[in-house]
Order: C-alpha cells, then structure tokens, then sequence
C-alpha cells in the first residue's frame, strides 16, 4: 500500500475502467478488421470532466499491471485526474475489461458487446486503500454500475460510501441501471439501502418509475427521494432522440434546501458522433457547478452544457476545458446573433 499525502481533492471516484475497442466509424464489429482502442468507464469519465473544467480530482480503481494498465494510467494522467489512488494487479489472473461499441445509423441502433468478466477491479479490497483517502475530498462519487458488477465490488463500494461520509465528503451517486448486470429487484433493494448516504442523486425518470417503482409527476417523483431519504440534490435528464445523429437535451434539477426545480430550454439538434460518456459528463458539470459556485441552477447549466457538447467528440472521456463551456452556455442563452466560429 502506498502512502497518500494529505491532498485537497474536489472530487474522488471509485469504479472501474475499460479498455473501449470499436471499428472505425459506422462499420460494423461483424464486419472490419481493425479496432480503435479507448479509456473509459462511468466513473472515471465523471473525474475527467470535473477535472478538465479546472478543480482536482481523482479516481480508486485496480488495473492489470501491465502495457494495457501502462496505457490506462497514462489516458487518466492525460486528462489531469490523479492517478495517486490506482492499485496494480501483478497476479497472474490480471486482466482489464473490455467493451466494443458499435456506432448506429438510423435505423440501425448503436451496439455494444462486454468483455468484462473477472477483471482486475472485481477483486479490489479495502486493504488496497488507504485510511487517508476518506479525508481527502469534498465529494465522494460512485455509480450503481460499481454495486451490480459482482459482490466484492458491491461491498467495497458501500463501505467507501460510510467511510467518506464519516470522512466529511458528500456523496454522489448515480444510480446509472443496467439490467444486463442485476435484475430491478436487486437494485431497488440495493440502492434504497444507500439512498440515505445519498447528497447528490443522479437519476433518470424511466428508473424512477420501473426499476424504483415510483409513480406520479416528475417532480413529485424528484421531490420523494429528498422526503424520504434526507437527498439534498436530485438531478434527472431528458433526452428526446431525433434519431441517433440527432438529440435533444435539457435536464431538471431539484434543491431540497431551495425546494425549487431548475430547468431551461432544451440544446436542440446535437450532431451526435459519439453518445457513450454523455450522461457521465452531465454528472460531471453538475458537480463541478455545486463545487465551484454551490448554485443548482448553474449547475443544471453546466451540466446540461458539458453533456451536450460531449455528443459531439468520439471516445467515453470529455474534452472540453471551461472557456468552452462558459462559450457554449453563453451561446444557448443568447438572444441575438451568434457566430457560426470560434476565431
């Protein structure tokens, strides 16, 4: 175990990190012959935003130690995320997951097809972390794809949402359900077991209503996890597909403290080159703008911004500093002309 310095992060994460291989542009995985490789992963995808946007971040997760843990090392340190919290996996059983994405074309939908079984991160224990890092941050962020993943997992992760808490962070979580990992009946029992560690919950309405089995408008959907689990922050996106080149995005986001809802006119006709990461980089400008100003109604902005913009760049991870995200804010709220280039 190595030791941490006492370091003052805005944001520390926890889940795994894939290696994404997916033939060039729209050809298919059945088909091409070559792969493009990528980073990615929900929760790294979310320190990288945050990071890129200015504040310090960082990530705990396990990799292979080897050319492939090398290559993933080198994206997060690329992105400006700490990789001081990453343990290296030197068994023989070492291994990344990985994931191939295929690119859709209407009406032929985006696929994806995971390679993910046993991976390094499936066998992370709470000896590999240090004590130091629960004191470490001002938010402590994970997602339910790091509970559904296998046990271990799941019971690391619970135990770094206590052991943060108690260390003085806020909790983000998003509940992000995927039901090729765990069936609704896991989750919702899982997840309300957490929810009232929970200060910042990412939610969609669709989980909402199936998986958590909540009825009624949207906002009295949003309202009920602050009525009933103590959340202070509860954001949900709504993405209308125009087809799977074009989106539409806004969200709303509810303050417990302010018991107001924040929204604002949807970013109409997104060119989409790449979807994958895009509601991982909301997450990202959500807290980044609860971090920096403490402002829900500018951190629906950013979030809505950061997403939208991410539709645009090919790859799981961000790419957008904050002078472009304060021009693409300002450009959605303008009234009169707008120029078409950044010169």
């Amino acid at each position: 175990m190595k030791s941490i310095k006492k370091n003052n992060f805005d944001l520390v994460a926890f889940g795994e990190i894939m290696l994404r291989l997916s033939p060039p542009r729209h050809e298919r995985i059945t088909r091409g012959d070559i792969f493009e490789k990528r980073a990615g992963g929900s929760e790294l995808n979310v320190a990288s935003g945050v990071s890129l946007l200015g504040l310090r971040t960082g990530i705990i997760s396990r990799l292979p130690a080897n050319d492939l843990g090398t290559y993933i090392k080198n994206r997060i340190r690329f992105v400006g995320v700490s990789d001081d919290f990453l343990i290296y996996d030197s068994s023989p059983e070492a291994r990344l997951g990985i994931y191939y994405y295929e690119m859709g074309a209407a009406p032929r939908k985006p696929s994806i097809v995971y390679d993910r079984r046993e991976a390094s991160i499936t066998r992370i224990t709470l000896d590999e972390i240090p004590e130091e890092a629960y004191t470490t941050t001002r938010i402590f962020h994970t997602s339910g794809i790091s509970l559904a993943l296998c046990e271990q997992m799941r019971d690391v992760a619970i135990e770094l949402i206590r052991r943060f808490k108690a260390g003085g962070a806020m909790i983000s979580f998003d509940v992000n359900y995927r039901a090729n990992l765990w069936s609704e009946d896991e989750a919702r029992g899982v997840i309300k077991s957490i929810l009232p560690l929970v200060d910042i919950l990412f939610v969609s309405e669709e989980t909402s209503r199936r998986m958590m089995q909540k009825t009624g408008d949207l906002h009295d959907i949003m309202k009920s996890y602050a009525e009933e689990y103590g959340v202070k922050i509860v954001a949900t996106t709504q993405r209308t597909v125009v087809d799977p080149r074009r989106h539409n995005f806004t969200s709303t986001v509810y303050s417990a403290a302010n018991d107001e809802f924040y929204t604002e006119a949807p970013y109409e006709n997104i060119d989409v080159i790449d979807r994958i990461g895009s509601g991982d980089a909301y997450v990202a400008g959500v807290l980044y703008g609860l971090l920096a100003t403490g402002d829900p109604k500018i951190a629906m902005q950013y979030g809505n911004a950061t997403s939208s913009v991410k539709n645009t760049v090919p790859g799981d991870l961000p790419a957008s500093d904050l002078r472009e995200i304060n021009g693409i804010i300002k450009n959605h709220n303008a009234t009169g002309y707008v120029s078409e280039m950044n010169r």
